[in-house]
């Protein structure tokens, strides 16, 4: 009897705690975005418009070097929407099933830069026969690490065409993303290093010694696409917000060319 009235006492207190059950499983979680380090100050702003625009919650964005998203995502990382710095890692992720095929499109490209301290007073030129170990000066040269981090792979393949790579490959200072060796020269730690345009002019503690020609290194593309396993109502909404006019400007003033212009363009 004892027993009989516990039982029943249980279920009537699961009864009258389902509706809350209910409504707090119904919230939705917040828009979570990867996206590479490098669009981290462009995307920002991008994102602060979309919820002064549509009056939405605010995404949580992961930065991080598309190599490492690519990874978190391959582990279960529960994240919407993958913008990687370059082709190759958004092919890995498509190729290990972890995106919608159907949503993926080119949004951005950028271009590299060889940077210095504000202050420094070295003059290089990018040209075949480059030699960049006078103005190291015993010093390291920051990027990307070579084999995973797409500002690295970049930076490596221009050196190489360049013909300054084993000259300076027993010299280079190998972060984790493109922002980390963005800091190094920043802090002054590294001479030299080699990071995104955009990346330089988010920081006014280095400048711009010079710009790589386009045909020393692949395309820098950005392709976006929602995950494969993304829920959200949200996620395509602000793929394709990233497409349209609102974000255009913010994408631009940091240096970033749009491939996407016509869309939501009038």
């Amino acid at each position: 009897m004892i027993r009989r009235h516990v039982m029943g006492l249980a279920a009537g207190l699961l009864l009258g705690l389902a509706p809350a059950i209910g409504v707090a499983q119904a919230e939705p979680r917040d828009l979570l975005i990867f996206a590479a380090a490098s669009l981290k100050t462009a995307l920002d702003e991008a994102a602060a418009s979309w919820v002064k625009e549509t009056g939405k919650p605010a995404p949580k964005i992961s930065y991080a070097a598309s190599n490492a998203l690519a990874r978190q995502l391959e582990q279960g990382a529960p994240a919407d929407l993958f913008l990687s710095a370059d082709l190759d890692w958004m092919d890995y992720a498509a190729d290990k099933n972890l995106i919608k095929p159907e949503t993926r499109v080119t949004l951005l490209a950028n271009r590299i830069a060889l940077i210095a301290p504000s202050d420094s007073t070295a003059t290089i030129v990018l040209a075949p026969g480059l030699d960049l170990s006078a103005a190291l000066a015993g010093g390291k040269l920051a990027m990307g690490n070579v084999d995973s981090v797409p500002a690295g792979k970049y930076g490596k393949a221009a050196l190489e065409k360049l013909g300054g790579w084993d000259k300076v490959k027993d010299k280079v200072a190998q972060a984790d993303n493109v922002r980390a060796a963005l800091l190094l020269v920043s802090r002054g730690e590294a001479p030299l290093g080699i990071v995104y345009t955009t990346d330089a002019a988010a920081d006014p503690k280095v400048k711009v010694l010079a710009t790589f020609p386009e045909d020393s290194h692949p395309p820098i593309l950005y392709p976006v696409a929602v995950t494969r396993d993304s829920t959200h109502s949200d996620a395509l909404g602000f793929l394709t917000y990233l497409r349209g006019a609102g974000p255009r400007a913010a994408f631009e003033k940091q240096g970033f060319t749009v491939l996407n212009k016509a869309a939501n363009a009038s």
